[in-house]
């Protein structure tokens, strides 16, 4: 037997084994490469660059149709390719409502709908505590606790996310000035009235603004122990324009004193010098603050002996900053104009008219949208589609229901819609309109009436 031969022949197939199964590698990582960028083969067979949707839902397992056409054996949460263009998606599920929305989708890029949320049309529901009495109630960002104020020095805490409530009496007496207790009594009342309430995102404190009289006060309760709270207006004796929490367990504060922002670190009970005179609006995101005055907008770094001035934006207007994908961004309202920047470059990313000069300004949960308000007028700036949509609700009786959906209630009606003003749709009755409405993770919905704190299960007991 020629073995040479023999193996030259084996080495040979072994070489074209190889090189075939490199290419079939690389080829591989080509068209993965390329579907990854967008690129597919439509129904004529032609290679084109399409975008891709991803859509999840709450309750997950919805079923899918774009463009009319029922995708099989596909359901929320998934992605599905599509051409560049508009597509209209409808999320259906047995026993829920019907949620639906038409997109832009664009070239080799990612389109998410991460928030539709399907309600359970017959839902079960309780009264779950007696709150008679009851003038203000505020809920915490992760719609986990609900604080109960009223009358007397006793508020109630009560933890939403328990199969069982069981609320927890503070003693606010000896916390806020805005208390009258009569000598060896007790029990007092709580005169004040309470304008705002702002959680921090820890949810455990909230800072109080109580007008009593002609007089202001600021109050960080810290609600799971109440004695640790702060009267801060008492403890620096001064009156202060504005407070905002800095960081996420309100161990700090930025405050404005006669129109000067300073910082306040709580532990030590210190007021820094002043960081920014003179300042008209302001925000923060980690240790940088953006600010404007009647003269310029800056950014200062908390620690750095002076600001960066940004040169580009106009003195005066409401700044603020946001982060979507990873990359920061200013968002700059001047008048009725709405403008967005990156952070980094001050490259221009959209601009925006208003039919009216918005008041408020709240950049949505993980900057997914800016929202913008005067009264009940509205508008949302939907940073996926970079669209604006102006809207109104059905009643000035409205409030946030969650992190992506509003509410409102008209004569008792409970009326809901995305954070765009899409998908209105009514879902309940005999809900208070002084109280807000909030839903707790995935199960419950609470609500007002008659005096209960009313709870449905948004899932099948």
């Amino acid at each position: 037997m020629d073995y040479e031969k023999r193996a030259r022949k084996q080495s040979l197939r072994v070489i074209i084994s190889e090189t075939v199964m490199f290419l079939a590698v690389v080829v591989t990582v080509i068209v993965l490469a390329l579907v990854v960028s967008g690129y597919w083969l439509n129904g004529n067979f032609e290679v084109e660059r399409q975008g891709m949707l991803q859509i999840n839902s709450v309750p997950t397992g919805a079923d899918i149709t774009i463009d009319g056409e029922l995708l099989r054996f596909q359901h929320t949460n998934s992605s599905k390719i599509l051409a560049s263009g508009e597509h209209t998606v409808t999320l259906t599920k047995p026993e829920h409502d019907t949620w639906t929305k038409t997109v832009k989708i664009s070239k080799g890029l990612l389109y998410r709908l991460n928030y539709p949320r399907l309600f359970l049309q017959e839902r079960e529901k309780e009264d779950v505590y007696d709150a008679t009495g009851t003038t203000f109630v505020t809920v915490s960002p992760s719609r986990q606790y609900l604080i109960l104020a009223n009358s007397t020095t006793s508020w109630t805490l009560i933890n939403l996310d328990a199969n069982t409530i069981k609320p927890v009496a503070i003693d606010i007496s000896k916390i806020f000035n805005s208390v009258s207790l009569a000598s060896g009594a007790s029990t007092g009342l709580f005169t004040g009235q309470i304008q705002t309430a702002e959680w921090d995102s820890a949810n455990e404190h909230v800072l109080f603004k109580v007008k009593n009289g002609e007089t202001i006060e600021w109050v960080l309760l810290d609600a799971k122990n109440p004695n640790r709270s702060v009267n801060i207006t008492r403890e620096f004796a001064a009156t202060f324009d504005s407070i905002k929490i800095f960081d996420n367990s309100a161990s700090n504060l930025m405050v404005v004193r006669n129109g000067n922002l300073h910082k306040i670190d709580i532990g030590s009970r210190q007021i820094s010098a002043i960081l920014v005179s003179n300042v008209k609006y302001y925000d923060f995101y980690d240790s940088d603050i953006i600010y404007s005055t009647d003269a310029e907008v800056g950014i200062l770094r908390i620690g750095d002996d002076k600001p960066t001035i940004l040169e580009n934006l106009n003195a005066s207007s409401r700044v603020l900053f946001s982060k979507f994908y990873d990359e920061k961004y200013i968002v700059v309202v001047d008048e009725n104009e709405l403008a967005i920047y990156k952070k980094d470059d001050l490259t221009d990313v959209a601009n925006s008219a208003l039919s009216f000069v918005p008041k408020d300004v709240k950049v949505g949960f993980e900057g997914d949208f800016i929202f913008l308000q005067d009264g009940i007028r509205f508008a949302t700036f939907d940073m996926e589609s970079m669209h604006l949509n102006e809207w109104s609700p059905d009643s000035e009786h409205y409030g946030w229901l969650n992190n992506y959906m509003l509410y409102a209630v008209k004569n008792g009606e409970l009326i809901v819609y995305d954070f765009d003003g899409l998908n209105r749709r009514p879902i309940s009755t005999n809900v208070s309109e002084r109280f807000p409405v909030s839903i707790t993770g995935d199960r419950y919905m609470y609500y007002f009436y008659d005096g209960q704190l009313v709870r449905e299960w948004l899932v099948k007991r």
